[in-house]
Formats: C-alpha cells, sequence, structure tokens
C-alpha cells in the first residue's frame, strides 16, 4: 500500500481548453438576447479540481524523513549516500530516495490528505467498479425483474467475465454457474411462471421450456463449455442471456413503484419502448457499412428507450418522437458526443433531472448522484451509444425539454475505473442497439429524416389519458 501515493501523486488529468474537444458537460448559459451556442463546458471548478492530481502538490505536502533513534538501524543519511554513489545520474537518485522514504514512512490510509487518494478519487479510480460495458447488459440489469430470474442472470453475468481470461480459462468455475443456473430455475419453476401476467403464460412457459433444454439454453451451454470451445461458449451465452431477459420482460408489465403525484402531469413510459433513427448526410455523401456491402446516402440506428428506471424522460421523448418533433433535426457532433440541434423550448416538456441509482427502487428527482461516494447509476452514462438528455438552459434540476445526445464514451477520457467524469450527472433513459457504428461516422450537420417509435407505444401513457 505505501507505493500507492506515488503512483496517485504523479497521475496528473489536464482538461482541454478547446469546447469542442470536451465531454458532454453542462450547457453555456446564453448571454442576454444571444441565442444559446450549445456548447460544453466543465461543470465548475470543483469537479476541474478532482480530476487533477498534481506532482507540485505532492512536493508540497511530502514529510522529509527523519534519522532513527534505533542504534540497530542503519542511517538513512548513510543509505541515501549508497543510493546516490550507486545509481548513475541526478535523476535516478532522487527517484531512489523518494522510493526509500515511502517504504521507510507509510502514510496511512485514514491519514492521506485529499490531493492523494481521497475516497472520492478511490471510488472514481477504481478499477474494480462495476459498471455494465454494453447497453444490453445495461438494460437486462435495468428490468425489475423476478428474483430467481435475477439470480439466474447474475450467475450466467460471471461466466462473461471468466470468459476474459487469457490462456487457461476456468471452464470448472464455469460448468457450476451454468448448474446453479439450473439449479434455481428446476427448484423455483412456480415462482419463476407465476410472476408472469396470464395474458402471457404461455409465452413463458415456451421460453422457460427453451432457456432450460432448448436451442441455445443451459443444456446447451454445459456441453459448450465441456468441449472448452471459448467461441461457442461465448454465443451460448449469448442466447441463454438473450432468453432470460425475454422472460423478465414478461414478468414486469409496467413500473414497479408509483410516481410522485406531482409528476403525473407529464407523459410517461411504462416499460420499453424502441426508436428508430433514419439518419442523412448534410453534404450529400454516403455512409460506409464496417461488414461490408454498397456505401448508403441513408444510416439507420436504432434505440431501445427505458421506462422502468427513467419513465418520465423516456415518457417524454416518446411522444416527441410521435409528434415528429425530431424529423428534420440537425445533429452537432463534438469528440464525444453528438446533440440535437432543435430549438430547445419549441416542443416537449421541462421534466424534471432524473436517475435511478443501483440499489434502489425508484428513481431520485432533480439531483444528481455523487459517484464520489459510491453511487452509481442503474443506466450509467459511460457506455458507448447511452442516450441521454441535456441539461435545462435554467435549471440544472432539468432536463432540457426536447434536446438529446448519443454519449461517444471513450474509456481514454474517463477515470482510471472507467466512469465518465459527468457519470451521475444527466438523464440516461436507453441505449443504441444497432446501428452503433454509424455514430463513429456522423459529422456536424448531418440530420434526422425521420425518428419512429416502432415499438412500445401501448406503454406510452399521456397526461389527458390519466
Amino acid at each position: 500500500m505505501a507505493a500507492a501515493p506515488l503512483a496517485f501523486a504523479y497521475y496528473h488529468v489536464s482538461l482541454s481548453s478547446d469546447a469542442s474537444a470536451l465531454p458532454p458537460l453542462r450547457k453555456k448559459r446564453p448571454a442576454p438576447h444571444v441565442p444559446s451556442p450549445l456548447l460544453w463546458q466543465p461543470t465548475d471548478r470543483k469537479r476541474a479540481a478532482r480530476v487533477r492530481i498534481s506532482a507540485a502538490a505532492s512536493s508540497k505536502n511530502r514529510s522529509s524523513p527523519r534519522e532513527s533513534s534505533d542504534p540497530c538501524r542503519i542511517p538513512t543519511s548513510s543509505v541515501f549516500s549508497w543510493l546516490y554513489h550507486g545509481l548513475k545520474g541526478h535523476e535516478c537518485a532522487i527517484a531512489a530516495m523518494l522510493i526509500f522514504a515511502q517504504i521507510s514512512f507509510p502514510l496511512s490510509m485514514s491519514n492521506w490528505s485529499p490531493w492523494l487518494a481521497s475516497t472520492a478519487n478511490a471510488v472514481l479510480y477504481s478499477p474494480d467498479t462495476k459498471v455494465p460495458r454494453t447497453g444490453e447488459l445495461a438494460l437486462r440489469r435495468a428490468i425489475p425483474a423476478n428474483a430467481n430470474m435475477k439470480a439466474i442472470q447474475e450467475s450466467l453475468e460471471d461466466i462473461s467475465y471468466l470468459l476474459r481470461i487469457p490462456q487457461r480459462k476456468p471452464y470448472g468455475t464455469m460448468e457450476g454457474d451454468v448448474k446453479k443456473a439450473i439449479k434455481i430455475a428446476t427448484e423455483e419453476q412456480e415462482s419463476i411462471l407465476g410472476s408472469i401476467p396470464k395474458e402471457f403464460k404461455e409465452k413463458g412457459s415456451m421460453l422457460y421450456a427453451s432457456l432450460l433444454d432448448g436451442k441455445g439454453g443451459l443444456q446447451n451451454l454445459i456441453e459448450f463449455i465441456k468441449e472448452k470451445d471459448p467461441d461457442k461458449v461465448s454465443l451460448g451465452l449469448s442466447l441463454s442471456l438473450d432468453t432470460v431477459a425475454e422472460l423478465e420482460l414478461l414478468q414486469a408489465p409496467g413500473l414497479s413503484f408509483l410516481l410522485p403525484e406531482q409528476y403525473l402531469k407529464y407523459p410517461r413510459l411504462t416499460g420499453r419502448g424502441t426508436v428508430e433513427f433514419t439518419i442523412e448526410r448534410g453534404d450529400g455523401s454516403t455512409f460506409f457499412p464496417t461488414a461490408g456491402g454498397e456505401p448508403k446516402s441513408l444510416a439507420t440506428v436504432q434505440v431501445v428507450i427505458d421506462g422502468y428506471s427513467a419513465p418520465l424522460t423516456a415518457g417524454n421523448f416518446a411522444k416527441l418522437v410521435l409528434d415528429g418533433g425530431y424529423d428534420g433535426v440537425r445533429l452537432k457532433c463534438t469528440n464525444q458526443a453528438i446533440l440535437s440541434d432543435n430549438e430547445p423550448e419549441r416542443y416537449g416538456y421541462s421534466v424534471p433531472l432524473e436517475v435511478m441509482p443501483s440499489g434502489q427502487f425508484e428513481p431520485l428527482y432533480k439531483t444528481t448522484l455523487s459517484v464520489q461516494d459510491g453511487e452509481l447509476p442503474v443506466l450509467p452514462l459511460s457506455v458507448y451509444g447511452a442516450i441521454a438528455m441535456a441539461h435545462s438552459v435554467d435549471s440544472d434540476e432539468y432536463s432540457s425539454p426536447s434536446q438529446f445526445f448519443f454519449y461517444l464514451y471513450d474509456k481514454r477520457n474517463a477515470g482510471l475505473g472507467g466512469l465518465s467524469f459527468d457519470e451521475g450527472q444527466f438523464s440516461v433513459f436507453g441505449y443504441t442497439t444497432a446501428g452503433r457504428e454509424v455514430l463513429s461516422q456522423i459529422k456536424t450537420g448531418d440530420l434526422i429524416r425521420s425518428a419512429k417509435l416502432v415499438q412500445g407505444q401501448d406503454r406510452l401513457i399521456l397526461p389527458d389519458a390519466n
């Protein structure tokens, strides 16, 4: 642990002064009588200070070593002299002395200065931060399903981590995970099927049977594991998890919580919806497919929006799509976001900032999460293709009525734990599930030819229907 402070002391993160190179943070407040340029800027000085760990502060606060009164101990001055004469170069001698000082005088974790590794930075930069790295995984975890189905899901998802181990993979552990999932499914069949509404019972029974013994089911997955073929295991695991997600969606016909009364006037989505965007080049050029095929002037991007975790935000967005609010809207790009360049006050509602924390049963409103204190959202921003609402021009406690952005997550612009520095600050309400390769090709000036709600209209509740 003694070497850790040095590692933090010499880690430095600098923020670019170029607004176009910054991640999508808070929008600049427009000057009087001047339209908002819709640029991004750092949140505040506190945020900037949070991501700087300066070597200058390190030299200022580091305590100097002292001679020991222990007669059996070698005087530190002698050791320093030996290090100096035994190493070539002035810089090497200084580096060796610093390392010796760290070993001889370790800092207690509880006494670390904030500039070294505060609790906030330890959480933010922790490599063990468990954040889903794909939209599919984040959406699956967000389904408020039966506890037994969640236990099966967690057991199978553990195999995804095991598959990342290079060379000698722990196939025995993987087999144990699948057998655990089979045991839960067989012993808790009544509970699993009993939580599915009557109108979906037949479909649920078919999915349950497929999960156990069907093609791409758990029995097939065990066979692939015994063959020790990681490609087959990966494919079989994906099919099994897809079936698990379908069963969980049948178990979640609506919201698992009651909305506050003051928010019942807003449109709300009580489940999942799918929006399909058709994107057109603004300069008449073409999009290039990544897997062969002919270049096309139009590209399709499909997004799944989640009302389980963000019912107001997803509901407002779905209504805007139905009303044609995004047809013909141009897009504006930075290196980490694609923002809809529409008039924010023209359509929609000023929906309060809406974030569902992990481990909670209902969203928080008008409140951001403190990632430094270990709070993480159910729908994280730190996923490539996440879709979220920009902040309102008037107040950061509200989302923009209509401006949304695709977040182009890049771990090179994140903390050591892989978290965006804006995690927990925006209302994320869905993920790009098809056409992710198109996002990197979109340029400023391209436009949304059309946006259609292809699934989920039956889950959309409008204010006049209350």
